[in-house]
């Protein structure tokens, strides 16, 4: 499986890259969201795990933006953010799944259930 890691936070890139090890083949990573298109583009990963608070452009805004382009790709907000509200917009904007930071041990098997979905 091919992933794409949208986190301005190089520490937290390192712990989801850590925590999907197991079922990536390869792992590309951006900083910010105004980078994710130009990256789905250039790599065509299987799912894109994306931050939502990001300097330049958020998570949420870069999901919409890869989803109208590509209306078949997977993208699983991941964050620190436990807020109802903010799971309502990630699914409003497109995300698959909704995974918190603090809990990275269910990033595999929420990430394989979002490309079975598909």
């Amino acid at each position: 499986m091919k992933i794409l890691i949208v986190e301005d936070n190089a520490a937290v890139r390192r712990l989801i890259r850590r925590a999907t090890a197991e079922i990536a083949e390869e792992i590309v990573e951006r900083e910010d969201g105004s980078e994710a298109l130009e990256a789905y583009e250039s790599h065509r990963p299987d799912v894109v795990l994306m931050d939502i608070k990001m300097s330049r452009t958020d998570g949420l805004t870069a999901t919409r933006q890869i989803l109208k382009k590509h209306p078949l790709a997977r993208v699983v907000i991941v964050t620190d953010y436990n807020d109802d509200d903010l799971r309502d917009a990630a699914r409003e904007a497109g995300a698959c799944a909704y995974a918190l930071k603090h809990n990275l041990t269910d990033l595999e098997a929420i990430v394989e259930a979002c490309v079975k979905r598909s």
